[in-house]
Formats: structure tokens, C-alpha cells, sequence
């Protein structure tokens, strides 16, 4: 059973589940596939979405923007091509319309997709380690904004 909450006029349906449903900033998959460090945050992150310990969704504008930020960065392109293909594959794809993308985030308008991708998705997390997003207090909507290692350990449980 779901609760219904409005938002900007509109009703959103809040999924009651432990089941975590996040949205990722582009800058957890550049951090995941920058590191060396095999044991990184963002790159276990990814293994367990890989694993199916949550849910990944994705807009078509986010997935643009990951393969234009990851050729910026010179990772190479098997490496991007694998990442989209799996997105397509097994994350969730989220269909937002212009008039759903509000301008929330002013020092970050592209920061303003992710929140639309999460409010349609009812997501229960955005993923980011980017700091326009302090602005909101860590939630939006009901929607928790917490950085990879954070939500690492709700992954695992592991809280401290």
C-alpha cells in the first residue's frame, strides 16, 4: 500500500517498501569509474545495483549526460558503452516530460533532472557528492539526498 502526497499541485504516490529506489548524480558514476581503489564507495555501490540490492532508474537526460561527462573524463569507450548498455538493460528507465524538470537547484539547473527523475520514479534516494544539492537539507519530498558512502551503508544495513 502506497500514501499519496501532493507535490507542486500534482500527486505522487509514496511506496511504502524497504526496497531503496535511488537516482545516482552523474558524479557517482565518474567517481566509480575513476577510482583505483577496487573497494570504493561508488564502485561497490554499483556491484550491489548489479547485484539487485536496489533499484537504479534513469532519464534519457541523465543517461546523455553520464556518457558526455565519462568521454570529458577520457574513459574509454567499451568501458562507457558497457555502462549504458547495462542502464538500458537492467536499471529503470523514467520518463520525464520538460514541464516535470522545476527549477529547485539555481546554482545547478542540470541538478534539477535528477530531482524530476527521482519525484516520477519515487525514488527514495539521490545519490550526489555534489554540494548544490545542501541547500535542500538533505531530503526533498520525502526523497532522502545522500552521498555515495552514506548510502552505501543503508545498503548494507550498516549504520553508525
Amino acid at each position: 500500500m502506497g500514501q499519496l502526497l501532493n507535490m507542486n499541485g500534482r500527486q505522487r504516490l509514496m511506496i511504502e517498501s524497504a526496497h531503496k529506489r535511488a537516482v545516482f548524480d552523474i558524479n557517482v558514476f565518474l567517481a566509480a569509474h575513476i577510482t583505483r581503489n577496487p573497494k570504493s564507495p561508488t564502485a561497490e555501490l554499483l556491484q550491489r545495483w548489479r547485484n539487485k540490492e536496489f533499484d537504479l532508474l534513469y532519464c534519457d537526460a541523465l543517461l546523455n549526460e553520464i556518457e558526455e561527462k565519462l568521454m570529458e573524463k577520457s574513459i574509454s569507450q567499451s568501458i562507457i558503452n558497457r555502462l549504458i548498455t547495462e542502464l538500458q538493460l537492467f536499471a529503470i528507465r523514467i520518463e520525464i516530460a520538460l514541464t516535470d524538470v522545476v527549477p529547485i537547484i539555481v546554482d545547478g539547473p542540470d541538478d534539477d533532472i535528477i530531482i524530476a527523475c527521482a519525484l516520477a520514479g519515487n525514488a527514495t534516494h539521490i545519490v550526489t557528492y555534489d554540494s548544490h544539492f545542501n541547500i535542500l537539507g538533505g531530503i526533498y519530498n520525502e526523497i532522502k539526498i545522500v552521498d555515495g558512502l552514506k548510502f552505501l551503508y543503508e545498503v548494507r544495513k550498516d549504520y553508525e
